[in-house]
């Protein structure tokens, strides 16, 4: 699945938001764990009134301000998330004026209910994410 977003912010800012800012729009604070290197692992909570669910992975290539690729595991013992498997999100972006189109393509689900709670739910975290840059999250 694949979804593109217009985001108001500069490619800095959107990419230090999946770096090291996490935890101030997706990530219940208090509970990520992120080192932002290919091949090191991570693990947070979902904000907390998403409920409780655990995502973890590893980074396998980053690009500054260019490209974010991960894998990226859900679930809580249910059928819910990625239902355990090893998924791949990758972000895009591309710089367009005083703005960021952010291309997100997800990848490797087991079964139709994941791609379809996936396809759901990327565009309103991209809107969540939108709203949160707006708020001031920065590049170091």
């Amino acid at each position: 699945m694949t979804c593109e977003y217009a985001l108001n912010a500069k490619p800095d800012e959107v990419y230090a938001a999946w770096t090291v800012g996490l935890d101030t729009w997706f990530a219940q604070a208090g509970t990520l764990f992120l080192v932002p290197e290919p091949g090191r692992p991570y693990f947070f909570y979902n904000r907390d009134e998403w409920g409780r669910h655990p995502h973890y992975g590893r980074f396998l290539d980053l690009m500054e301000n260019q490209l974010i690729e991960m894998t990226w595991m859900t679930g809580n013992g249910t059928a819910e998330g990625t239902e355990g498997a090893e998924t791949i999100l990758r972000i895009e972006l591309v710089p367009e004026r005083a703005a960021t189109k952010i291309r997100l393509t997800h990848s490797g689900f087991v079964n139709e209910k994941s791609l379809a709670g996936h396809q759901e739910n990327w565009p309103l975290a991209l809107k969540i994410l939108d709203e949160a840059l707006g708020g001031g999250v920065k590049a170091n």
